[in-house]
C-alpha cells in the first residue's frame, strides 16, 4: 500500500525537526532546515498558552541571524506584530525576507564600547520596550524554554539511533547543545558533548574580539549556556569552517551554512577516533544565505579564504587552557567543569544577555 505523507498544520511545524543523515560509518548528521524554528515556535506557543501574549502585545527581540527569521515566520502565522533589533551583520537577503514577513527591523549602526553590537542591540531593545505599552521578548539567551524545546530532538535521536555516545554542535545561545545533551543524558549519562566555538568569543574563556565566523560564539554571556554540560570545546577559524562547509556539500550534497561546517570539522575528527561509538553532529541551517559568500569562490579569494583543494585541516592543537588557544583549530578538554574551575579563562564577563544589565 502507498505510504501517506504526513500533513502539517504550518510550515514551521514541517521544518522544525531535523532529518538524520548518515555521514560516515558511525557519524550521523541532524540536518535542520532552520534550527531556530524549534525554540522560536516553542517559546511563542508557550507564552501564548501562559497568557503572556495579549491581543495587542508586540513581540520584540534582538538578533542578527536565523532566530529572527524563525520568529518572523511564526509571528506571521500567529498574526502578531514583531520588532527586531539588529546590526550591520544582517545580510540583505535575510533583511528583505524579514520585512516581507511583516517584521519591523531596526539596525544599530555603532557598537557599544563594552559588549560590541550585541550590547548596543540590547540597549536599543530596552528603549523600544520602554516606548510601547505591552511587549513580549522571547529572550533566546536567557529563556529556559530555549534549551527545553530541544528535548524533542533528544527523543528523536534515542528513538532512531538508540545509544548516542557523542553530540557535536556549534554554541551561540547555548540552547541547542545544552538542551539536546541534557535530554540524551537522561538515557545515557556518559554521552559526550563537544561544543564548537570560534576565536575571540567569550563563551569558553577567550577575550572578546572580531569574529568573521558568524552564527556561533558571542560577545556576551548567555544565561542558557551551562558550561558543566561540555566534555570538550573546539575553536575553529572562519577559513576552516568555510572549507568544511563546502566539503559537506561536495561529499554529502548537504547545502548547509558555515556553523554546520565548523561542527562537521570537529565531529568527523571525533568519530574517526572512536569508530565503535555513535556520534551525532547538529547542522543548524541551510546555505542559501551564504550563496554570495561561503559558496562563492571569488568572494572567498577576495577575503583571504582561499580554499585548499588538496587537503583538509590537520587535527586540532590540544591545549589545557583558553589562554593557550592557537590561531587555528584548537581543542581543549573541558571535563564538565564550571567556568570558575577553568585555568586561564578570562574573568567572567560582567555583561550578560539579560535585561537586568540594562536597568
Amino acid at each position: 500500500m502507498p505510504v501517506t505523507p504526513p500533513t502539517y498544520h504550518s510550515i514551521t511545524e514541517a521544518q522544525m525537526m531535523p532529518r538524520l543523515i548518515r555521514l560516515g560509518p558511525n557519524l550521523y548528521g541532524a540536518v535542520f532546515t532552520l534550527m531556530k524554528l524549534l525554540p522560536a515556535t516553542y517559546i511563542l506557543r508557550h507564552a501564548d498558552q501562559r497568557g503572556e501574549l495579549g491581543r495587542d502585545t508586540v513581540i520584540v527581540e534582538t538578533t542578527s541571524g536565523t532566530f529572527g527569521l524563525a520568529l518572523a515566520m511564526q509571528a506571521a502565522l500567529m498574526r502578531r506584530e514583531l520588532i527586531l533589533v539588529s546590526d550591520p551583520a544582517i545580510d540583505d537577503n535575510l533583511h528583505r525576507r524579514l520585512v516581507d514577513l511583516g517584521a519591523k527591523v531596526e539596525i544599530c549602526l555603532e557598537p557599544a564600547d563594552v559588549g560590541g553590537f550585541q550590547e548596543a542591540r540590547l540597549r536599543r531593545l530596552a528603549e523600544v520596550r520602554a516606548g510601547l505599552p505591552d511587549t513580549f521578548c522571547p529572550e533566546q539567551y536567557t529563556n529556559p524554554d530555549n534549551p527545553r524545546s530541544y528535548g524533542v530532538v533528544a527523543e528523536q535521536l534515542v528513538r532512531t539511533l538508540g545509544r548516542v555516545d557523542c553530540v557535536v554542535g556549534p554554541v551561540g545561545s547555548g540552547g541547542s547543545m545544552c538542551g539536546t545533551v541534557r535530554g540524551l543524558r537522561e538515557h545515557t549519562p556518559q554521552t559526550v558533548a563537544l561544543g564548537v566555538d570560534t576565536h575571540h568569543s567569550v563563551l569558553f574563556g577567550q577575550p572578546d574580539g572580531p569574529r568573521p565566523l558568524r552564527g556561533l560564539g558571542n560577545s556576551l554571556w548567555p544565561a542558557n549556556l551551562d558550561h558543566s554540560v561540555f566534555d570538550e570545546v573546539h575553536w575553529c577559524t572562519a577559513a576552516e569552517a568555510y572549507l568544511m562547509t563546502r566539503r559537506l556539500h561536495a561529499r554529502h550534497a548537504l547545502f548547509q551554512g558555515p556553523t554546520s561546517g565548523a561542527a562537521y570539522l570537529a565531529a568527523r575528527w571525533w568519530s574517526e577516533r572512536h569508530p565503535d561509538e555513535t556520534c551525532v553532529v547538529l547542522l543548524p541551517d541551510e546555505g542559501y544565505r551564504y550563496q554570495a559568500t561561503v559558496y562563492d569562490d571569488a568572494w572567498l579569494d577576495e577575503n583571504g579564504y582561499r580554499l585548499d583543494r588538496a587537503g583538509e585541516p590537520e587535527g586540532p592543537v590540544t591545549v589545557g587552557s583558553p589562554a593557550e588557544v592557537h590561531d587555528r583549530w584548537t581543542r581543549m578538554p573541558w571535563g564538565r567543569r564550571g567556568y570558575a574551575d577553568i585555568p586561564g579563562a578570562v574573568d567572567r564577563p560582567t555583561h550578560t544577555h539579560s535585561e537586568r544589565t540594562l536597568t
